[in-house]
């Protein structure tokens, strides 16, 4: 496992790098086509709940998304980091109601639902750094999602799992380990990759 480990390693240098040679410009640009293309998203058409995520650094911006998602009326869930890197969930009320942590994220302020309100989501929004025609997402290996994904999977639940990426982060192949959990699409700001289903 270690030299899998050490290809996500080399994988994740290589899209961080990349990442942070983007201007702010390209970045806002890129935020605001995320916002166009995740109302294209059939999972989006109801009024259901959608589980998001604030973007953090150069980070594809998600902060537009979830503020359109909000304004047509769905639910959206933003995590709130727990000490043991687990994640529990709020409601989305507005980016006035984001405060930021210790860790430099921004999280809702709003009541807790427990960790396991994400399973009421139809749609998860998933942060990453790359994928694969397979629909393996390499995250930052912290493994928070991973637990996330896990308890989706024990509440038979069966949301629509979609990470959110540049266009050059849909790759030829991801290195997979047994705990990852595929997703069923990708979005960036050219369009939609779907992967399965």
């Amino acid at each position: 496992m270690s030299g899998i480990r050490t290809q996500k390693a080399e994988l994740r240098a290589r899209i961080l790098g990349a990442r942070r040679e983007l201007t702010a410009a390209q970045r806002k640009a890129a935020a605001m086509a995320l916002m166009e293309r995740v109302r294209g998203l059939p999972e989006c058409s109801g009024k259901g709940t959608v589980a998001a995520y604030v973007s953090m650094g150069t980070e594809p911006g998600t902060g537009p998304l979830i503020d359109a998602l909000r304004k047509t009326g769905t639910r959206v869930l933003l995590p709130v980091l727990l000490p043991d890197n687990d994640l529990d969930w709020a409601e989305y009320q507005g980016s006035d109601t984001l405060a930021r942590t210790g860790r430099g994220l921004f999280e809702p302020t709003g009541p807790r639902l427990g960790p396991e309100a994400v399973a009421q989501a139809g749609l998860i929004l998933l942060p990453g750094l790359a994928v694969d025609a397979r629909g393996v997402r390499l995250g930052r290996g912290g493994g928070s999602y991973d637990r996330v994904l896990a308890r989706v999977r024990q509440a038979a639940a069966h949301p629509a799992l979609v990470v959110v990426l540049y266009a050059d982060e849909v790759v030829a192949s991801v290195p997979a380990e047994p705990h990852d959990h595929l997703v069923d699409a990708a979005l960036t700001p050219q369009g939609v990759h779907r992967f399965r289903g």
